[in-house]
């Protein structure tokens, strides 16, 4: 049972990385808009943090995050390219530890509510709408902390004509936020409930002990 447990999520994981890379390095996994770049990568996070939990919502989002640093240090990125001229280093911050930690976290939301809400779709779809919602805070949050006051970001500022940093932050999200937690919301809960209910009814023994099973890899 440990050896069927381990090889099913296993092999999810290898394909959801799998796919966080074709999305990265293709134009699926991008809408660029100007110096807006709306990510659908949240996406197969999103799922992998539902099925895999938390620790492997941390791999794909780690994942995510440094195919994100690479977009910058090859110019796939105009908006990253720049950042990195500016400050390397805090360019990595920015895009990596908060792309892990987002997936970390809608890992532990969905494990919290899936105790309380078992097998039901609006914990998928509150965990779904997470993703997108921290992954938009934390980057955010991050940029204007590290890069507010360049003269990149503030010339940002003046073209959106915002007087703060909150009300950047506000117009700067408006669009690419709305757009990404919608297709999360879809496409993340729906895919990621479907395959739950699917291995469910196929595997349930395998299923009931996810979180027993979780605890004995955590310990590792």
């Amino acid at each position: 049972m440990k050896n069927r447990y381990f090889i099913h999520r296993m092999t999810l994981l290898a394909i959801l990385i799998a796919i966080v890379l074709l999305m990265s390095f293709t134009p699926v996994g991008y809408l660029k808009i100007g110096a807006l770049e709306i990510t659908f990568l949240v996406v197969p996070v999103t799922i992998g943090a539902i099925l895999l939990g938390p620790i492997g919502g941390l791999i794909l989002g780690l994942t995510f995050g440094l195919t994100s640093f690479i977009q910058c240090l090859t110019g796939m990125s105009a908006f990253g390219a720049t950042l990195l001229n500016i400050n390397p280093f805090l360019t990595f911050l920015v895009c990596v530890p908060t792309r892990a930690l987002m997936g970390f976290l809608t890992g532990l939301i969905f494990k919290g509510l899936n105790k309380v809400m078992k097998k039901d779709i609006f914990a998928h779809i509150i965990a779904a709408v997470s993703a997108p919602l921290l992954n938009t805070i934390f980057f955010m949050s991050l940029l204007c902390i590290c890069f507010y006051r360049t003269d990149f970001l503030q010339g940002i500022a003046e073209q959106l004509k915002t007087t703060n940093v909150f009300s950047f932050i506000i117009a700067f999200i408006a669009l690419n936020g709305l757009i990404e937690i919608g297709v999360n919301f879809i496409v993340g809960a729906t895919v990621s409930k479907t395959i739950y209910t699917i291995y469910t009814k196929r595997n349930p023994k395998v299923v009931d002990s996810t979180i027993e099973k979780e605890q004995e890899l955590n310990n590792i």
